[in-house]
């Protein structure tokens, strides 16, 4: 039977409007405008007859043939588990839909399952090289991502005055968050921070941003980030590009289905001061030169010219090394030859074959990260299938603190991996893992004398640290019982009946066990003080 929420006003049926709810599998097909003529409701699939209840005043029943939405596997509701969410319903006369704000998700029980298990693997990882998780407000001072170099995440922030007058904003990205907390633990007098050093720390903030949703990308997800402060050389890229690696090979990714470009501003640093370009318009330049996949070598080009004031031929010349093959192809046609910036790439690409991951990483010269920050060596994990956005990205900022008032260059070096694209690169490559609801023990009981009894029973299994659901009502007719300990994916069902209480004991059926179980293993009279050790009676 699917509930109705009645939220029009007038007392004819022909003319309420109300919200269906129709139970299923991840509650597929879920709202059905009723208007009349049922007007805005998607041609689908028929439905059968669909129960309900309008509250209007006083209290009427009406029955209706109605038909769901047709939307596939994802659903109709915009939740964690579907990219694309279906028009929002919405009732004449009234603002609210049952839909969250566009870009953004609903995570049901079976989202926060996928999402915990995609979390646990980030802090597994996180942990497994020696870093430590942090976090902060997802509420930030405006002026903390308000750089220069015309960026676009200043663009698209969710920013507002507070009830104070506070310019705040929704943060668009944790860098500047945790750059901020760095700058608490410096000396002011000397700069120095005032820790061990390196920081390495990580977190899995959401982020907020107002641009364009489509397959990978909505105005909020989550981040894994990882980031060493203090250390200047390549070996923090080296163990951070590991990390990315140990993550996807954790979840059944391989070498083949991503791949990893590594890039250098050091190295279009060297080619840019060639060309002439000024030190203060590095940055900016970086970022025009970020747009190539988006506007195309053109209009870069002709940004270049218009904006920092290149020659065309200077222009051309700088976006045609972007095309270069290999480090040392970029290094010929950009002139650099062999200089320190090009040995130190050189060096990071000799120490993830000691490490044991060079297979991963392929050198691309059009990667230059769009944040202004980047100083250094800058990367990025993409489907080499070709049907997805990029899947993580970072490098290093040595400049960043400087910006927020430190006195001195603080080296760090960091990645951001979104949670929206690893998932959806998880179910095209088949891997995502099947994570159906489970309990250790649902507890019944055989009538409501015995309902206290079932409660008590209950308590002593929780506190031997087993999950335990208790089934609402008397079960005196077991095969339902039975039904909803499967529901619920129950290993065990403890029943809880006069006799055996009278005796000390409590009936437990192990749910789960193979059928060459022996019989006096698949159901045990438990005394209820050894309830504590339950799992030796089944051993």
């Amino acid at each position: 039977m699917a509930a109705a929420l009645h939220l029009g006003s007038s007392s004819s049926l022909g003319t309420r409007q109300a919200v269906f709810f129709v139970p299923g599998s991840r509650l597929k097909h879920r709202r059905e405008l009723l208007a009349g003529s049922r007007t805005g409701v998607s041609e689908g699939s028929l439905a059968g007859t669909v129960t309900c209840s309008v509250f209007a005043g006083s209290i009427a029943a009406a029955a209706l043939r109605g038909r769901r939405f047709a939307a596939g596997s994802s659903g109709t509701r915009r939740s964690a588990a579907s990219d694309v969410a279906a028009p929002a319903a919405e009732v004449k006369g009234s603002a609210f839909t049952l839909d969250p704000p566009s870009g953004t998700r609903d995570f049901f029980p079976e989202d926060m399952r996928q999402q915990r298990w995609l979390f646990d693997r980030f802090r597994e990882v996180a942990a497994s090289y020696g870093f430590q998780e942090y976090d902060a407000p997802v509420l930030e001072h405006e002026e903390l991502y308000k750089r220069k170099a015309g960026e676009e995440i200043t663009e698209q922030m969710y920013n507002f005055r507070d009830k104070e007058g506070a310019a705040v904003t929704l943060r668009p990205e944790m860098t500047p968050s945790l750059a901020r907390m760095v700058l608490q633990l410096m000396r002011a007098e000397t700069g120095e921070i005032a820790a061990q050093l390196p920081l390495k720390w990580f977190a899995i903030p959401q982020c907020w941003r107002f641009e364009t949703t489509q397959r990978g990308r909505r105005r909020e997800h989550y981040q894994w980030n990882m980031d060493i402060v203090g250390v200047a050389g390549i070996t923090a890229e080296a163990e951070l590009l590991s990390a990315v690696v140990s993550f996807f090979e954790s979840v059944g990714i391989t070498s083949k289905d991503v791949g990893i470009k590594i890039n250098s501003r050091k190295v279009l640093g060297a080619v840019l001061n060639n060309a002439g370009v000024p030190a203060e318009r590095f940055a900016e330049t970086c970022v025009i030169i970020d747009k190539l996949d988006k506007i195309g070598a053109a209009a870069v080009q002709k940004e270049l010219t218009e904006k920092v004031g290149l020659s065309a031929d200077v222009a051309q010349k700088i976006v045609a090394a972007t095309g270069a093959k290999t480090l040392d192809e970029f290094a010929e046609l950009a002139g650099v030859g062999e200089s320190d910036e090009v040995k130190e790439l050189r060096k990071l690409f000799e120490l993830a074959e000691d490490y044991g991951y060079a297979d991963w990483l392929q050198f691309d010269a059009s990667v230059v990260r769009g944040l202004a920050y980047y100083t250094g060596v800058v990367f990025e994990a993409f489907d080499k299938a070709g049907v997805l956005r990029a899947i993580c990205g970072g490098g290093r900022y040595d400049k960043l603190l400087e910006l927020y008032g430190s006195k001195k260059e603080v080296p760090c070096v960091g990645f951001g991996f979104g949670d929206c694209v690893i998932v959806e690169l998880l179910r095209e490559r088949g891997v995502q893992p099947q994570l159906p609801v489970t309990v250790d023990f649902v507890v019944a009981a055989y009538n409501n004398d015995m309902l206290g009894k079932a409660m008590s029973v209950a308590r002593r299994l929780r506190k031997a640290g087993k999950s335990v659901d208790v089934y609402p009502e008397a079960a005196k007719k077991v095969k339902k019982a039975f039904k909803y300990a499967d529901k619920v994916g129950a290993r065990k069902m403890a029943f809880v009946a006069p006799d055996e209480w009278e005796n000390g004991l409590v009936s437990i059926k192990d749910l789960r066990c193979p059928p060459e179980t022996p019989a006096d293993k698949k159901q045990v009279n438990v005394p209820l003080a050894e309830l504590d050790k339950v799992d030796s009676f089944f051993e």
